[in-house]
């Protein structure tokens, strides 16, 4: 069959989308990026917040039509939607011909069997393992960088946050495949490594009975052909001194964290279901900061949890001027179904929410800007994204920004270069999020 994948949501996500490619490869499939040459049409979905779970049913929406007016024969949906509506997408939306779970994504080859049988299709496989991967992974970021899923699930049980009940509780994968995994990656050219989790900090507790992300960089720094390794999603009250040792003693290990905090507020936090302080932040902020001097911090909001005031609003706003993070991302609260906060009372107006959002957002570009200019005369290896249409310029990333959510670096020059290639720059100038840069001799 020839088949169109969509994969919608988070690059965890998209990992459990490049294994079914993958799969379907190894079986003989081909694929398409247009709907109508696609004989099936497979939806990776996603519905963290109600943005998430908007977009995916309006895709399913959208390419049902393929499936009642055009030449698609199978419509698959997968990922954490199928999870959360297994029952209500089979019921409502009679083109959808197969639903498979969170847990079960390598089943999609036998999805579309069945359903060339004239079978519908639904699996949902336990969410106490791990999926079972049954082909080579299919990358779809370009080669030069690949994100690295070292655990499934999640056990914190933030008030806000449906994923535990469609992910199920926390899993690592076992160092050993991690590091098989890796060197497949390296050996087809990946030179970025992004570990990716619910939570990273807390990989191997339940494998080997304490936090054993160390030892895991440890094993991926010896690794050939790879150049950076990237670090997301770290709950802040779990980094601990092993991890910072291992962050400085691995060269190939970035000088950068990204560390959702939510908010600032103790009350708040509280709400939420957070694990730490204001207080706690500070203090693991000030000693992230003097033990990695060149460290890249990177955070994630909320704003318009319910009850949340003004004071609190300025409170975090203050908190945000002093700390100065280096990359920030802000969402506004949305209410989900089956979680303790949608619930609560005192629910923001989104008029309110947005306010607050956008006023974090102008703070932090200034912030940004200001770092940005501290940047200039600075000598950084940058690695290639690609050319700029119609100059003698290329697109690069610092150390300093992950893929697809930080910002950029622009380098004028004559000479060809291939994505992937790593260049040492210095900074000549800023805009507001993105660099400027001049190759060196």
């Amino acid at each position: 069959m020839n088949i169109l994948v969509i994969s919608l949501g988070c690059d965890k996500n998209l990992v459990d989308t490049e294994f079914m490619i993958g799969s379907l490869k190894a079986q003989g499939h081909t694929f398409t990026n247009e709907e109508e040459k696609a004989d099936a049409i497979i939806i990776n979905s996603c519905c963290f917040i109600n943005d998430a779970k908007e977009e995916s049913i309006h895709t399913i929406l959208e390419m049902a039509k393929y499936k009642s007016g055009g030449s698609c024969l199978a419509l698959v949906v997968t990922g954490c939607l199928a999870e959360r509506y297994r029952d209500e997408i089979m019921a409502e939306i009679p083109e959808v011909d197969a639903v498979l779970g969170t847990n079960s994504y390598e089943e999609v080859a036998a999805a579309l069997d069945e359903v060339q049988k004239g079978s519908r299709y639904t699996c949902y496989h336990s969410l106490e393992g791990l999926p079972a991967h049954k082909g080579k992974r299919s990358l779809t970021t370009g080669g030069h960088y690949a994100h690295l899923k070292i655990a499934e699930g999640c056990d914190k049980h933030c008030s806000y946050c449906i994923i535990p009940k469609i992910r199920g509780a926390y899993r690592s994968v076992p160092i050993e495949e991690l590091t098989a995994q890796a060197r497949e990656l390296a050996e087809q050219g990946v030179r970025e490594l992004i570990l990716v989790a619910q939570e990273t900090t807390l990989y191997g507790i339940d494998l080997y009975g304490e936090k054993s992300l160390h030892v895991l960089l440890d094993r991926l720094n010896e690794i050939s052909g790879l150049r950076w390794i990237r670090i997301m999603y770290c709950y802040p009250e779990e980094i601990y001194d092993g991890l910072v040792a291992s962050i400085k003693r691995n060269e190939k290990v970035c000088h950068y964290l990204d560390m959702p905090i939510q908010h600032i507020n103790d009350t708040l936090l509280k709400r939420m279901g957070r694990q730490t302080t204001k207080a706690e932040l500070e203090e693991k902020i000030a000693f992230l900061k003097k033990e990695i001097p060149d460290i890249t911090l990177r955070t994630t909001l909320i704003a318009g949890f319910p009850g949340e005031t003004q004071d609190m609003h300025e409170e975090l706003m203050y908190f945000l001027n002093e700390a100065e993070f280096d990359r920030l991302g802000v969402f506004t609260y949305s209410p989900e179904e089956g979680t303790p906060a949608a619930g609560f009372p005192c629910q923001i107006t989104e008029e309110q929410k947005e306010l607050w959002r956008d006023e974090i957002m102008e703070l932090q570009e200034e912030i940004i800007y200001d770092r940005n200019e501290e940047m200039k005369g600075r000598e950084l290896w940058v690695m290639i994204e690609g050319g700029v249409d119609g100059e003698h310029a290329y697109v690069g990333r610092t150390y300093r920004d992950a893929p697809e959510i930080d910002g950029y670096i622009f380098i004028d020059t004559d000479e060809v270069l291939m994505t992937g290639d790593f260049v040492k720059v210095r900074i000549t100038g800023a805009y507001e999020y993105d660099l400027i840069g001049e190759m060196m001799p």
